[in-house]
C-alpha cells in the first residue's frame, strides 16, 4: 500500500531519528512510503492558542499535499487528532466531529474522501490496518508506557480511567510483540504529563509539577525506559530528567519497533 509519511514539526527539528525509525519500520512491513517535502505544520499550535485563522491555510495545504495518498501515517497522536478531529472546524466545514462521536472508535469509511479522514497514528495503523501480529525485534529492558492524552481521549488508542469499559491499549499491543520487553505497571496509568503544548509555557510551574509526578510514578515502578507514541510528551519528561541528572531514558515506540 502507498503511504504518505506525515512528520510533525518538533520531530523534524528535534527528533529526526523518530521519523527515520517510522520510515524504516513501515518499509520493513511492506509499505511503499513517500515523504512529501511540501508538507508543513498541521496548524495545531495556532489552533490551541485560539488563532484559528492562522491554522486554516496550513490545514488547506495539508489536504492538498496528501490528497493522492491511500493512507497518511504519523508518529504523533496529537497531530493526528488535530488533522482528523479539528480540521473540519478550522476549515469551516461542520461541527459534526466535535461531540461524543469524536471519542468513539474510528470508522475508517465514514470520512475517507478527504486526506484528513485517511490519516492514522502509527500504532493504530499497525493494529487496525496492517493487523500486525509478529515482529522480529528484541528489546530486553523494563519499560514504562506513557499514554498521551490526545491519543487516549480523542483517538481512542487506549482505554482511559474515567470511562467504564474493557481495558485496552494499541500502543502496548504492538510493544507486546517485542521479544524481551518487560512492562512496569504504573499506579496512575493514564495521567497527563503536564506538557499540553502552549500550556507548558503559560503554566510552567504546574506543567513541571505534573511532569515530576509522572516521573515519580515511573521511578516507583522501576522503569528503565519511558516509552510513548508522542515525542512532545516525551520531550517534556526528558527535559525534567536531564535537569535532575537521572539516567532514565525516553524512547518513541517507533524506535523500539524499528529495532
Amino acid at each position: 500500500m502507498r503511504v504518505g509519511l506525515f512528520i510533525p514539526c518538533y520531530v523534524d527539528q528535534l527528533y529526526p531519528e523518530v521519523g527515520l525509525a517510522t520510515l524504516r519500520l513501515l518499509r520493513r512491513l511492506g509499505c511503499e512510503v513517500e515523504y512529501p517535502e511540501a508538507q508543513t505544520c498541521c496548524g495545531q499550535p495556532m489552533a490551541n492558542t485560539g488563532v484559528v485563522s492562522a491554522a486554516r491555510p496550513l490545514a488547506e495545504r495539508y489536504e492538498k499535499v496528501f490528497a493522492d495518498y491511500e493512507y497518511v501515517v504519523c508518529p504523533s497522536g496529537s497531530c493526528v487528532s488535530m488533522v482528523r478531529n479539528h480540521f473540519d472546524q478550522v476549515l469551516g466545514r461542520s461541527d459534526d466531529h466535535h461531540g461524543d462521536e469524536a471519542h468513539a472508535p474510528r470508522n475508517p469509511s465514514c470520512d475517507a474522501a478527504r486526506p484528513s479522514g485517511r490519516t492514522w497514528e502509527l500504532c493504530e495503523f499497525l493494529v487496525d490496518v496492517l493487523r500486525l501480529d509478529r515482529l522480529d525485534v528484541r528489546f530486553p529492558h523494563r519499560v514504562g508506557l506513557h499514554q498521551s492524552c490526545h491519543g487516549l481521549r480523542e483517538l481512542r488508542l487506549g482505554s482511559s480511567s474515567e470511562r467504564v469499559g474493557a481495558r485496552f491499549s494499541k500502543v502496548r499491543q504492538v510493544l507486546e510483540l517485542v521479544e524481551g520487553i518487560e512492562f512496569c505497571e504504573l499506579s496512575r496509568v493514564d495521567e497527563c504529563c503536564g506538557f499540553g503544548g502552549t500550556f507548558a509555557v503559560s503554566e510552567e510551574g504546574v506543567s513541571c509539577r505534573m511532569g515530576l509526578d509522572r516521573l515519580a510514578d515511573h521511578r516507583q515502578a522501576g522503569s528503565e525506559v519511558i516509552v510513548g507514541n508522542d515525542m512532545s510528551c516525551l520531550m517534556h519528561l526528558e527535559g525534567l530528567l536531564r535537569r535532575r541528572g537521572e539516567s532514565t531514558r525516553v524512547m518513541h515506540v517507533a524506535q523500539i519497533l524499528a529495532g
